[in-house]
């Protein structure tokens, strides 16, 4: 499923970040910015907990699917619904057991990259995996309130497609966007990509769980956000360009933070810097027309960021630093083991990547 609608440049069109942005392109920046910060400031102002959820869900999905409609909307929901009931039974019955939650967690994610696969469903798969994660692993401790948990992700959600509605109304496309016309993959590619997603992602969650990482939310997004390509080459692509885009919203998050001081709690201050970035980020993302390149990475750090990170009683310049160092070390073993796994599933003719 291609992330973004807009045609790729052709050899005799300008560079690309010379090229001007089309009015599509132009309005897509402005949905996704809008977007973020007014989910952002709904979480403030509401004081609900969970912040990312509600700052990088319209990121997401405003990103991934440049005109809202209905099929989004069904699958981005379905996601939340179907995720909170399985944390809710299956994480609260054996989430501080990793020895059992691990055969569990594999087969839920490998349902969801096999929906990813299919092309059709891929937001379903994507908002999916990126949920149950994090959700499973916070709701292995003890002290988290699982009811809260699973409440503000569904809540998120519904919310972040109102956002995406609200957004389209407001700064509609000017023109007619040409429909995505997915190639077919052949049985023993799918089952490739979503054997190869699944292995990942457990062996990421029992890293996580076994290490008792539970401040590195953006190093746990950036484990899955690399198998997105959903094969072993897009994955190497792509962890360049999320090492690149970490840096860019890291440094972005920074220079806010020294600019702001100590009003970092101000939300007439924070929300237009949260637009600006977003806004240079969005812009980004829509010229590179590629889905999760470097101009998503820096959206989805900024989100974690401020969503999560940024409060009256914190500030952004160590949870930054520690961001780019986690995320870093884990583009680098997320690759060593999604190049291994690659390996051992081409060795078998049922799970040959290629022809």
């Amino acid at each position: 499923m291609s992330t973004n609608q807009a045609a790729s440049p052709s050899p005799a069109t300008p560079h690309l970040w010379h090229r001007p942005l089309t009015g599509n392109e132009l309005r897509q920046c402005l949905r996704i910015a809008f977007g973020c910060t007014t989910g952002f400031l709904l979480c403030k102002l509401c004081g609900w907990n969970y912040g990312v959820f509600y700052t990088v869900t319209p990121v997401l999905l405003l990103g991934m699917v440049p005109v809202m409609n209905g099929h989004a909307a069904r699958q981005l929901i379905a996601a939340a619904a179907i995720c909170g009931v399985e944390v809710g039974l299956l994480g609260g019955l054996f989430g501080s057991h990793p020895g059992l939650m691990t055969p569990i967690a594999f087969l839920l994610f490998l349902y969801r990259f096999a929906a990813m696969s299919r092309g059709s469903l891929f937001l379903f798969g994507a908002n999916g995996v990126l949920s149950l994660s994090i959700m499973l692993h916070f709701a292995s401790y003890p002290q988290t309130d699982l009811n809260d948990l699973i409440f503000n992700n569904l809540l998120a959600s519904v919310l972040s497609v109102l956002i995406a509605y609200l957004m389209t109304a407001l700064i509609p496309d000017v023109e007619a966007r040409p429909k995505p016309t997915p190639a077919p993959k052949a049985p023993h590619r799918m089952r490739h990509e979503a054997l190869l997603g699944a292995t990942v992602a457990t062996l990421s969650f029992l890293v996580f769980q076994v290490f008792d990482l539970r401040d590195s939310m953006s190093a746990q997004a950036t484990t899955l956000l690399v198998l997105f390509p959903m094969h072993w080459n897009g994955a190497l692509n792509y962890a360049r360009k999320r090492a690149m885009g970490t840096l860019l919203g890291v440094t972005f998050g920074l220079l806010g933070q020294l600019l702001l001081y100590d009003w970092s709690g101000q939300l007439l201050l924070v929300a237009p810097l949260l637009w600006l970035g977003a806004m240079l980020f969005s812009h980004a993302h829509v010229k590179e027309a590629s889905g999760s390149g470097v101009g998503f990475g820096a959206l989805t750090t900024l989100g974690i960021l401020f969503g999560q990170y940024l409060t009256p009683g914190n500030d952004l310049v160590f949870s930054a630093l520690y961001r780019v160092s986690s995320i870093l070390f884990a583009i680098v073993a997320t690759l060593l083991i999604c190049y291994l796994v690659h390996q051992l599933l081409n060795r078998f003719e049922a799970t040959r990547f290629g022809c």
